[in-house]
């Protein structure tokens, strides 16, 4: 039995299974636990190392926890119950107030939430094995604060390892949606408190006392009499299937010591040495550096290369071999790989998106914009319209991945927030058996959304093959920028009818370019019903994910809100906050002007429509802490918005100065958030200045400009993303306590009030309507050549 982990058992709950996290697009969650196979993995996959340092003195725990019909019934309720009513015409709730994504994410994935593993080793090492993707979110953290909670373990003592692509989890590999910590903040702790309980009836076995008459603290159990066993000790009896347990609870909320406590990140010493692996620092055995030649226009094909011999023969080139997506170039170094896909000389065809630019984008989304039903007739109203235009992800690390293709077997290293669905469409690509695919999630530098997509790890797994040999692909800054996938540009219609002070109706009416869904919810059945025809396919998942995000959180009479998308032949994918960014944004711009037509002040108009009191809470600490309303010299200004979703809230205030035209700057912000349950409030303060600096960057300068079917932009300093100097100095997050029993998300939370705040400071300080973003948009650099 060396080397491999004990199986201990399976504990059935029916415990919460919602929970709070980062990042951007779809995402996860119950069922049946199973012990590891004979490769250390589920199913036994090839060659599967398992837990590092595994040994007969450790083991395992599976979980199985599912949310009861009871919680999803008082969920749905809860969204219902009447709330005190602040305007005359009160709305209906919308379908994101009843069921939200992450709702659906739940539901989908709680049949196999429970395959949870833990592994506690003879030094006492906690090691838990995360079927979530870390891309900077800080959910590693959150998790090893979970686990270390429900163990009563130091924190140093956990290890959070992300695990393999495992297909048997179906929907519950997919990082995404604000979801991750919302979904497993109920099984990771019944998974922890199940470990613990088996360990306090080893020791009590070995001591001969009741279990309830033991205590555990600081890695160890304790007997009344001061005996003390620490876990590593305890390890091999706690997995020994013949021991009785007691039923094992986790801790109530009001007994947490760790969560809930502002803690630093596990891996912040890693990254700031350098020591911390990405997936182009992985040491894989004869994997040589690999770029690709990358096509004029998006999604171009190769016809020919004029030059082949000569580049092969270029110094330290292994091999050159062409793809779908462009021609690759294997060398010894990446210096020398750069060099000789500079000298390809490629004849191209043609790409879906040629000849497409920005005003054609423009022209066919306005075209597309669904009518808006109410007519203002004798009403006063507010008419607005408005243009987003395409953004990059822009993550710090560039799509990469490391492949080793035999003919046999394939094994892939990679950033991967879908990795199941990643695994069954390269081993199809392949024509490999599932079972002969490995599939390894390497911790990213940044998502944003962009690595639901596999691309990278599909194209090395190409490459890879076609030169029979290990492969490491980087994508260079110009490949990521221009060839990358990208938020959709869109287009807003928003009427308001008012009358007397109150909002009779508010219509809102949305036209993108198509949002690309395609990697399903993480698994390949609905990644290959995204294919199907417009209507059936991914058109239906783009209107599912509209309709449970986007909702206004005002009382304004009737309310509607409506998705038409319009292919474009350009690559997108979710961008952080998905539809929320730019419709919620564009939405808080109204309100603003809604405000002025009624007469009144912004933040009270605000405070006067909104729904609950939890609402008006985060609204009220924003204005409070940020002194709304304080004097403002000309050309400086404050604004101030509001955005729900996910089961969370937050409010933003910002204080801009635009004397410079030239360099306009937020010079102050103030956050107010309400996550329900905050796991790790200084991790939820990260993604709430993340959601700022995102803000700044895509409401004042930093967007794709689409010529003849190419982006110009190709770095960052032509994408003009927020630099230091233009964030604000004074920065304040204030995280209300907990006012729930589980965490909302928060990952998509930060963007939408903070893109309104910034436009409805703008337009006070300059006295304009903003209509178009970013709101500086030239073109004031030379472009990089195709």
């Amino acid at each position: 039995m060396t080397g491999q982990s004990h199986a201990v058992g399976q504990s059935h709950a029916t415990g919460d299974g919602t929970g709070q996290n980062g990042g951007a697009g779809p995402g996860d969650v119950a069922g049946q636990g199973h012990a590891a196979g004979p490769g250390g993995g589920p199913g036994g996959a090839p060659g599967r190392a398992g837990f590092a340092g595994g040994s007969r003195r450790s083991f395992l725990t599976y979980l199985v926890a599912a949310p009861t019909l009871a919680l999803v019934t008082r969920a749905g309720a809860d969204a219902v119950a009447p709330q005190p009513a602040h305007a005359v015409v009160p709305s209906l709730p919308a379908v994101a107030d009843v069921i939200d994504l992450g709702d659906l994410f739940i539901l989908a994935g709680a049949p196999t939430a429970a395959l949870l593993a833990l592994a506690v080793e003879a030094d006492g090492t906690i090691r838990f094995r995360l079927p979530r993707e870390e891309v900077g979110q800080g959910l590693t953290t959150a998790v090893a604060m979970l686990v270390a909670e429900e163990l009563d373990a130091p924190l140093g003592a956990v290890r959070v390892e992300l695990d393999d692509a495992r297909p048997e989890l179906l929907f519950n590999q997919l990082t995404g949606s604000s979801n991750s910590v919302r979904s497993l903040y109920g099984p990771v702790r019944q998974c922890a408190a199940t470990a613990r309980a088996r360990l306090i009836a080893a020791a009590a076995r070995r001591w001969s006392l009741p279990a309830a008459s033991l205590t555990t603290a600081n890695g160890a159990v304790r007997a009344p009499d001061g005996r003390t066993a620490g876990y590593g000790s305890l390890a091999g009896a706690a997995a020994d299937p013949a021991l009785v347990v007691l039923g094992a609870t986790p801790k109530k909320t009001a007994d947490h010591t760790l969560v809930g406590r502002p803690t630093g990140r596990v891996d912040a010493r890693a990254m700031v040495t350098g020591a911390q692996r990405y997936t182009l620092d992985l040491d894989v055995p004869g994997a040589a550096p690999c770029v690709v030649r990358r096509p004029p226009t998006l999604g171009g094909s190769v016809r020919s290369v004029a030059n082949l011999a000569a580049v092969r023969a270029m110094p330290g080139v292994l091999h050159v071999v062409t793809v779908a997506t462009g021609v690759a170039v294997v060398a010894e170094t990446f210096g020398q790989a750069l060099d000789a896909k500079a000298a390809l000389q490629v004849t191209w065809g043609p790409g879906p998106a040629d000849g497409l630019s920005d005003a054609q984008v423009r022209t066919r989304l306005r075209a597309a914009t669904p009518p808006l039903l109410v007519p203002p007739l004798l009403t006063p109203y507010v008419d607005a319209e408005f243009d987003f235009a395409f953004v990059s992800h822009a993550p710090m690390e560039t799509n990469c991945a490391v492949a080793d293709v035999r003919d046999d077997r394939a094994e892939i290293w990679s950033g991967l927030k879908s990795p199941i669905v990643a695994r069954e469409t390269i081993a199809a690509d392949l024509g490999l058996p599932l079972d002969r695919v490995r599939v390894h999630v390497v911790q990213a530098g940044g998502s944003f959304g962009r690595r639901l997509f596999f691309d990278a790890a599909l194209e090395a797994a190409r490459i890879s093959k076609a030169c029979r040999r290990p492969v490491k692909l980087m994508w260079t800054r110009v490949d990521d920028t221009r060839h990358g996938r990208m938020r959709p540009a869109t287009h807003h219609k928003i009427r308001a009818t008012h009358l007397l002070g109150e909002v009779l109706s508010f219509e809102h009416r949305v036209a993108a370019a198509e949002t690309d869904f395609r990697h399903g919810l993480g698994e390949i059945v609905t990644a290959t019903a995204a294919h199907l025809p417009l209507g059936i396919g991914n058109a239906t998942l783009a209107q599912t994910l509209f309709l449970t995000t986007v909702k206004s959180p005002y009382h304004f009479g009737l309310t509607t809100q409506a998705l038409v998308e319009v292919p474009t032949g350009v690559p997108t994918g979710s961008w952080r906050s998905v539809y929320s960014a730019n419709a919620r944004g564009a939405e808080e711009i109204v309100v603003d002007e809604l405000a002025a037509a009624t007469g009144k002040d912004p933040y009270r108009f605000r405070r006067a429509f909104l729904k609950t009191g939890a609402q008006r809470a985060v609204l009220d600490k924003a204005a409070l802490e940020g002194e709304w309303g304080r004097p403002m010299g000309a050309g400086r200004a404050q604004g101030i918005a509001f955005h729900e979703e996910y089961k969370s809230r937050t409010a933003c205030l910002v204080e801009i100065d635009v004397r410079d035209p030239e360099h306009v700057r937020v010079t102050k912000a103030v956050i107010a958030v309400d996550v329900g349950l905050p796991v790790n409030p200084r991790g939820l303060e990260a993604q709430m200045l993340g959601g700022l600096t995102d803000a700044i960057s895509t409401t004042l300068r930093a967007g794709l400009h689409l010529e003849k079917g190419l982006p110009l932009e190709g770095s960052y300093s032509q994408f003009h993303w927020a630099q230091q100097r233009d964030t604000p100095r004074d920065v304040r997050v204030f995280v209300l306590p907990a006012t729930g029993e589980s965490p909302g998300g928060a990952g998509e939370l930060g963007v939408p009030a903070a893109v309104g705040a910034i436009a409805n400071a703008w337009a006070r300080a300059t006295g304009s309507k903003p209509r178009s973003f970013p709101l500086d948009f030239d073109v004031d650099f030379t472009p990089y050549p195709r």
